[in-house]
């Protein structure tokens, strides 16, 4: 059977709708850096999905084809993940979702290397006939983070951040956000498939000890 990261890693991918810490190990992501609101159609995020699930695939089933990656073994794409923010807002302003900055991340297995990142840039440029170097290999280390399963829109978000924010009051902590420490989403619902009011997205957030 395929490996599964939600399964496997569910104190990470499948928190309670309370909040909750964890301690989040460094790992690879397949990534693109952007600018401008998601829903934009055909909009710089549209196509930076595009481009990460064609490498994400390409990854995926390189067993069927003439590359081999040592160590591989098979596995299920994992869910897309967000970092987010706005600059000078604190917070987030989704009336103005074109001031969005983003990072748009799908975890890689351990056994992936930059080589192989490379070999699948290449070959799904030449296959699916999309630029796919506006993708980076970026290694993210998140340490210690709380986490909490919002259920609803994205827009009624700042509602679950707030109860976040006041359980890491309650508990001496406090986020740890500045240009390398972001608002993270992790989206474990095909949005253009389910009700808004059943989308499930992990919120995490870094934090540190109160001063």
């Amino acid at each position: 059977m395929a490996f599964d990261f939600k399964k496997e890693y569910k104190e990470f991918y499948l928190p309670k709708n309370k909040p909750e810490i964890v301690m989040v190990p460094k790992a690879n992501y397949l990534a693109v850096k952007g600018k401008g609101d998601p829903n934009e159609a055909d909009g710089a995020y549209q196509k930076a999905i595009g481009v990460l699930y064609a490498l994400a695939y390409t990854l995926k089933m390189s067993y069927k084809t003439d590359y081999k990656i040592k160590g591989f073994y098979e596995y299920v794409v994992p869910p897309l993940e967000g970092f987010w923010w706005q600059d000078g807002v604190d917070g987030v302003d989704y009336s103005n979702k074109s001031s969005f900055n983003w990072i748009s991340v799908i975890r890689l297995p351990d056994f992936i290397t930059k080589k192989d990142f490379d070999w699948a840039v290449k070959t799904a440029t030449a296959k699916k006939k999309i630029d796919c170097s506006i993708a980076e290999f970026m290694t993210i280390d998140e340490g210690l983070c709380v986490q909490i399963m919002h259920i609803g829109p994205y827009d009624d978000e700042p509602a679950t951040v707030a109860v976040m924010d006041e359980y890491l009051k309650d508990n001496g902590y406090e986020n740890d956000f500045n240009n390398g420490r972001l608002h993270h989403e992790i989206y474990l619902t095909d949005a253009r498939k389910v009700d808004p009011a059943k989308w499930k997205t992990v919120i995490r957030h870094q934090i540190r000890k109160e001063k």
